[in-house]
């Protein structure tokens, strides 16, 4: 296949002799960044990974996963990558840019058998969101443990100090947050002097997510002779500030212009009537077979499109920055295995839900711009899959949604639709749903016993709001020890003034600072007192 190299400036080479990898462009030995793009073509798809230089081990685990042939962005990258030279790589979702920087990463750290100082892991991978870093973690380690290396992530949400302690036992690849990294460089549990590669990922989000000024910092700290990989959709103006200040003398690969539709990817700007909205998404969301993502713009509008979905039968839930880090994993695992079919997620969680099978997403709010809808939409046709892409466009949306999508230079089929109609059915597969409401699980019962606030057994004394004695306002009258009891005894400034133990008690026998001298204490008079002492004995 021919490859186009373009130099800075006007002048160009088409090499159309060059060999189906950029193997050619190592040979280039100026500091000008070169640039290098290119077209997957059937006979291109004859190049192995054994081909493009990796070790016989990876490639041996690649062939166990089923991965045997690499995609345009590896093919383009790696063999750069394992040269050690800078990489900036341009790439849609699903393209396979984990692998294309991370495989020749594992590649060259083997390779020297050095083993981690504490605190000093040996290459650093930047995301922006902990679903990535979740991700990225998951896509290495089976590759990096067939070569007796460790990758561990340290991300925000999860327990600082188990991330600390991985870090003093030694990490050869670290995957980090900037914010949970820029943590653990403050609390100098993690010092980045013994960084042999550094690799951005998703580098035009943490530019968007106003991370820059933390990605800078990190890089700063990283040594300025060590390889450096950033990878990303688009390569905007941010983008490239960062690509001029920390990349210099690199290659960049290009799988194609970051305006260009995915091919096996049909777009539709459904057209929806006021009031129906909702109807519609039901219907989309109770369709059969395959998984669906629905993307809304706020945490609050995620929770609400998600209990509307579970009220009319829809086995759904919603991810966002608003959960836990634990109960976002869980939702994330049930949409992997298909136990929840819908997910219902915010833009910020779009980038770090790389899951196969996704075969709708539905833009339930329009995005904030097209990038926006680039990386939502990159959630499906992953990998050469088909995948559909519906946006639902009340009247004052319609507008909108087509200046994103022009944007970003997609072809969007508008179709009115309505509930029930055979267009809606058509494109999405919807059904009416069942109706009947997704029920939680039912919580255990408590096993009976003793009372976290008061004694056991049948008429409890103690008990928080209690019918018996000891009760917090109980409703008894003749309740010991109750708060503000009628005919207390042991009360807090009850209203009998024959009560004992009271506090401050009028004639109180067994209280605290009791008026009367003549308390007896916690032993035997008190019924309730608070640190009475006993007549006669030492203080407790």
């Amino acid at each position: 296949m021919p490859w186009l190299v373009t130099l800075r400036g006007d002048s160009s080479l088409l090499c159309t002799d060059a060999p189906a990898t950029p193997r050619g462009t190592t040979a280039l030995t100026s500091a000008t960044p070169v640039s290098v793009s290119a077209t997957s073509t059937p006979e291109a798809s004859e190049t192995t990974f054994s081909d493009l230089g990796l070790p016989a081990a990876i490639v041996a685990a690649l062939a166990k996963n089923g991965i045997t042939v690499p995609s345009p962005i590896q093919k383009m990258a790696i063999t750069d990558a394992l040269a050690g030279r800078n990489v900036l790589g341009r790439a849609q979702t699903g393209s396979g840019k984990t692998l294309a920087f991370g495989l020749p990463m594992l590649a060259r750290l083997a390779s020297t058998g050095t083993k981690p100082a504490a605190k000093r892991p040996r290459a650093l991978v930047l995301v922006p969101t902990r679903e990535l870093a979740f991700q990225v973690v998951d896509s290495l380690q089976s590759y990096a443990t067939v070569l007796g290396l460790s990758v561990r992530p340290a991300v925000g949400g999860t327990p600082f100090g188990r991330q600390a302690d991985q870090l003093r036992r030694g990490v050869d690849v670290l995957v980090a947050t900037p914010g949970r990294l820029g943590d653990h460089l403050r609390q100098g549990t993690c010092v980045l002097e013994a960084v042999e590669i550094t690799a951005l990922d998703e580098t035009d989000q943490m530019a968007d997510m106003g991370f820059l000024p933390e990605v800078r910092a990190v890089l700063a700290d990283t040594p300025a002779d060590g390889q450096r990989m950033l990878f990303s959709a688009t390569l905007d103006r941010e983008v490239q500030s960062l690509v001029r200040q920390f990349l210099a003398d690199h290659v960049q690969h290009s799988t194609g212009d970051s305006k260009a539709a995915v091919e096996s990817m049909d777009h539709y700007l459904l057209n929806v009537g006021r009031g129906q909205k909702d109807i519609v998404l039901s219907e989309i969301a109770a369709r059969e077979g395959g998984r669906t993502i629905m993307f809304a713009r706020t945490k609050l509008g995620c929770d609400g499109i998600t209990d509307r979905l579970r009220a009319v039968g829809i086995h759904a839930e919603s991810l966002h920055g608003g959960k836990a880090q634990n109960q976002r994993t869980r939702v994330l695992d049930r949409f992997k295995s298909g136990r929840t079919p819908v997910l219902v997620a915010t833009d910020v969680a779009a980038r770090g839900i790389h899951v196969d099978g996704i075969d709708l997403v539905v833009h339930v709010d329009p995005p904030a711009d097209h990038k926006d809808y680039m990386h939502r939409a990159g959630r499906t046709a992953r990998a050469g899959a088909a995948g559909t892409v519906v946006a639902i466009a009340l009247p004052n949306q319609r507008r909108i949604i087509s200046r994103l999508t022009g944007q970003a230079g997609v072809k969007v089929t508008s179709v009115d639709v309505s509930p029930g109609s055979v267009e809606l059915g058509s494109i999405t597969g919807a059904k009416a749903p069942s109706g009947e409401p997704v029920r939680e699980a039912p919580r255990r019962e408590r096993p009976s016993g003793p009372s976290r606030f008061g004694a056991s057994g049948s008429p409890r004394t103690g008990g928080y709001r209690g019918g018996d004695s000891g009760g917090y306002r109980g409703r008894d009258e003749n309740r010991t020890g109750g708060y503000r009891g009628g005919e207390s005894s042991g009360g807090y400034k009850g209203r009998d003034e024959n009560r004992t133990g009271g506090y401050r008690g009028g004639e109180s026998t067994g209280g605290y600072k009791g008026r009367d001298e003549n308390r007896t204490g916690a032993t035997a008079s008190r019924t309730g007192g608070f640190r009475s002492r006993a007549a006669g004995t030492a203080r407790d």
